[in-house]
């Protein structure tokens, strides 16, 4: 790895509805302006828009590969051919959250490699908990971009994610529930609803 090719992993997070997506693809589009190649990954976990792309919730979107939940340095270099990473400079995931215990282990292989790593991913849970690997990539960011979104109940910046069944908040259930606004609000920590 020369001089030239120092890998950096960049963290954008925060709750449902802050605009993390629509972040991370401004930065795959400012990578591409400059001549660099980029990739695009999601979970297939992710079903909510596109299974072959990465949409935010403004409708914007770019085509990207789906990759496992589980996956691992090992599976991803399995998975995803050779000439794709190997001459890709930019590799961006969506939904890390959805992730498993590995994934930071696979940034970090990447960002060795020289490449430049842009995850985005919700940091808390809906019970207001650390969210899967999200908690490890952000200690090991290079830089980290922290949004917030705006709090549906007193409009004050929102940095937790409020499920909602029958507009009422949701306190028990599984971790993952694929859900947009129908089935999540953004709420400050003053009006976040917590088991």
């Amino acid at each position: 790895m020369g001089p030239d090719m120092v890998g950096k992993l960049e963290v954008i997070t925060g709750p449902m509805f802050a605009g993390k997506t629509e972040e991370l693809l401004r930065r795959v589009e400012r990578a591409r302006i400059a001549k660099k190649s980029v990739a695009l990954f999601k979970p297939a976990l992710d079903t909510r828009y596109a299974s072959d792309r990465v949409v935010a919730h403004n409708g914007r979107s770019l085509p990207c590969h789906v990759l496992p939940a589980d996956i691992n340095p090992a599976s991803f270099f399995q998975i995803v051919p050779g000439p794709l990473w190997e001459s890709t400079e930019v590799l961006a995931f969506d939904e890390a959250h959805f992730f498993g215990p590995e994934f930071p282990a696979l940034c970090e292989d990447l960002v060795k490699k020289g490449k430049r790593v842009i995850v985005a991913g919700l940091d808390l849970n809906f019970r207001g908990e650390p969210f899967g690997p999200m908690p490890i990539l952000l200690a090991l960011a290079d830089e980290i971009l922290k949004l917030t979104a705006v709090c549906t109940v007193c409009g004050n910046p929102a940095t937790r994610s409020q499920r909602l069944l029958d507009g009422k908040p949701v306190l028990e259930g599984p971790e993952v529930l694929i859900g947009g606004l129908e089935s999540y609000e953004p709420r400050c920590r003053q009006h976040f609803i917590s088991p």
